[in-house]
């Protein structure tokens, strides 16, 4: 891949592994780090990288450097508090991103990736298994999965609204 194409690169996906990333961990500055750090390495083997596999790539880094960065937080136990917050649920909400934003969290950090890239990035299953190191039936299994814990959670739109 020439420097042309990376930046070019830059400029097609940034944005879309922004979302991703920040979905997933909720901090704009930690997904700003992730994806600064996704770009890093993706330059220090941009001679190894080809262009039409770069989006691939992207996100297949993108997403094992943010669980890292997860497992590290986790580790010094900076994400106590997240999980206090996941066990509480209220009927009278308004705004229903919240709401969806809450049960996301409740899922397990596998079952809520396969999902943000399955349903808000748009990706197939096998792009999913490639990203996320599964083969597609164990990404059918965890997409199915959390959407049966999702429904549990969330109950009917009635309860919601």
């Amino acid at each position: 891949m020439t420097a042309t194409e990376y930046n070019k690169c830059v400029d097609q996906y940034a944005n879309a592994l922004f979302r991703f990333v920040v979905k997933n961990i909720k901090d704009s500055d930690s997904a700003r780090d992730v994806v600064q750090d996704t770009f890093e390495k993706m330059w220090l083997k941009v001679e190894q990288i080809e262009f039409a596999k770069s989006k691939s790539y992207l996100f297949t880094t993108g997403y094992h450097t943010m669980i890292d960065k997860i497992r590290k937080e986790q580790r010094s136990g900076l994400l106590e508090e997240r999980h206090e917050e996941l066990v509480q649920t209220e009927n009278n909400y308004s705004d229903l991103g919240k709401i969806l934003d809450k049960a996301l969290n409740t899922l397990s950090e596998i079952q809520k990736s396969v999902i943000m890239l399955r349903d808000y990035e748009g990706y197939s299953y096998d792009e999913i298994g490639e990203i996320t190191g599964l083969n597609e039936s164990q990404v059918k299994v965890y997409i199915y999965r959390a959407r049966i814990a999702l429904k549990n959670y969330l109950g009917t739109v009635e309860n919601l609204v």
